[in-house]
């Protein structure tokens, strides 16, 4: 039997030992540096609780010996990449009083579904739109989808989202204004709950890839045009191939592996992309918890959302360069470098 896995060679998984370790060298220096920046900021989480005349003096010292705010910053931040690295723990919010972990593990289903649901439609979208654009370059269908992609780039994320809010406010409620679910969401069946949070996803889904598909459809356009120019296509239209194959077998293929790419950094992007969407439509994602933990100086939660964002940037680089040897075997990983 075959192994699914025989494109990953001895050299190919040597490079991918090799990133994850630069990739953990990459998060300890970003740590430091995080911390150093988050302890820059004037004032702390405490300050504000001393604007409450129902906390004591003694109270407040009490929570300062308890988070280890009155140890000097790089004190702080041994005692928390300490316990990170042993034990996994990013420590605990002084907003919500619970561990980081906790916090986060809670938030990222919610996050995850809205963002990978917004890449998969802007994806399929844009590539065929792209692919249509450059076959029938500089007809009209090719002009009027220049124009649309032009129109969907120029329109900010948050304007995008407070037109569909108006949309949905107009037809309601035919359309749900905000939030994951519906009020009675816990009565109903399970293919029913399903529907209702895909019902639910339907605004902030638009709202993060009508902005998103304009700038991938004219990459994708590109791309494609200057592969047709290719020698090796005209080789194969001179041949005889039908025109279909030249474009889907021959040239898709080439033309696509720069985009993939693309995905290392849309992965990485999935907090902070999916944070306008998660502000306007209520979605209770991670986007609005650290919102909150940078207006509170929620020192830990802060912390873990940075770490949360740098991690998913390596692992997304890296599953962005596996998957362009997985799409095509000539291409080695070391040279990537």
């Amino acid at each position: 039997m075959r192994n699914p896995l025989r494109w990953l060679q001895n050299d190919d998984f040597a490079y991918v030992v090799q990133r994850l370790i630069e990739g953990l060298i990459t998060l300890l220096l970003a740590s430091l540096l995080s911390f150093a920046i988050v302890q820059l900021a004037p004032g702390s989480y405490l300050d504000t609780l001393q604007q409450n005349p129902k906390i004591s003096p003694e109270t407040l010292q009490q929570l300062k010996v308890q988070f280890g705010l009155d140890q000097p910053w790089y004190v702080q931040y041994w005692r928390w990449l300490t316990q990170v690295v042993t034990r996994f723990n990013f420590g605990e919010s002084f907003v919500y009083n619970r561990s980081v972990a906790s916090l986060l593990i809670e938030r990222i289903p919610a996050t995850l579904l809205l963002a990978i649901t917004s890449i998969i439609l802007t994806w399929a979208i844009a590539i065929p739109l792209g692919i249509v654009g450059a076959v029938q370059q500089n007809t009209f269908i090719d002009r009027s989808l220049r124009v649309i992609s032009y129109i969907g780039q120029g329109f900010p994320s948050f304007i995008t989202a407070l037109l569909l809010l108006f949309l949905a406010q107009s037809v309601s409620p035919l359309l749900p204004v905000g939030d994951m679910t519906s009020i009675d969401f816990a009565e109903f069946s399970w293919p029913h709950k399903v529907w209702d949070v895909a019902w639910h996803m339907i605004l902030p889904t638009l709202a993060l890839s009508i902005t998103s598909f304009a700038g991938l459809q004219r990459l994708m356009r590109g791309q494609l045009l200057d592969v047709l120019r290719q020698d090796y296509i005209q080789t194969a239209r001179a041949k005889g191939l039908p025109e279909n194959r030249v474009i889907y077998v021959h040239a898709l293929r080439n033309a696509i592996n720069p985009l993939i790419t693309i995905l290392g950094f849309e992965f990485a992007s999935l907090l902070s992309g999916a944070f306008i969407a998660e502000f306007f439509f209520n979605w209770p994602g991670l986007g609005r918890l650290i919102l909150q933990a940078v207006t509170a100086q929620d020192l830990y939660l802060v912390m873990g959302s940075l770490m949360m964002g740098a991690t998913l940037l390596i692992v997304g680089n890296l599953l962005a360069d596996l998957l362009l040897k997985f799409t095509d075997p000539r291409i080695q990983l070391a040279d990537l470098k």
